[in-house]
């Protein structure tokens, strides 16, 4: 019985220990993460050229549906936008394009109920938006590319 009573003394002492580190991980990955979505949505920008743009927009509408968890509800021209969220934790996809000389930049933007708590803080649901967020914004370009010859 002591034995069981020291065990449970020095688990109990080295959790209390590892609680500021356990913090300060978990804060590091929240700041990497943030730094990991801000390159996501500057890799989910493409320019396109005349001839290909309206292909592009096409292809970008059917990436959009295939990977927002809510359903499009204007497609014109300048902007794909889905439904917004209407639980925490499912993400949505809003795509622009913007004109840019003869041709435009077609840009995929993200959001996801429940990521952030008040003051921008870490939400509940902020690791589950965050692996879809960086699986959809970074497979963006490449699904172009992909599907583009096709076309």
């Amino acid at each position: 019985m002591k034995k069981i009573a020291a065990f449970a003394l020095v688990a109990l002492g080295l959790t209390a220990c590892s609680s500021p580190e356990k913090q300060a991980l978990q804060a590091q990955g929240f700041v990497h993460n943030e730094a990991s979505l801000a390159a996501a949505q500057r890799n989910a920008t493409v320019d396109c050229q005349p001839e290909n743009c309206d292909a592009a927009w096409a292809l970008t509408k059917r990436y959009i549906e295939q990977h927002s968890e809510t359903s499009v509800t204007r497609a014109d021209g300048v902007a794909i936008e889905t439904d917004v969220p209407y639980s925490s934790g499912h993400a949505a996809f809003s795509a622009t394009r913007a004109a840019k000389g003869a041709g435009a930049t077609l840009t995929v933007f993200a959001q996801c109920r429940g990521m952030y708590g008040p003051d921008n803080e870490k939400g509940s649901d902020y690791d589950e938006c965050t692996e879809k967020i960086l699986k959809t914004q970074n497979g963006y370009v490449a699904f172009l590319r992909a599907h583009a010859s096709t076309q």
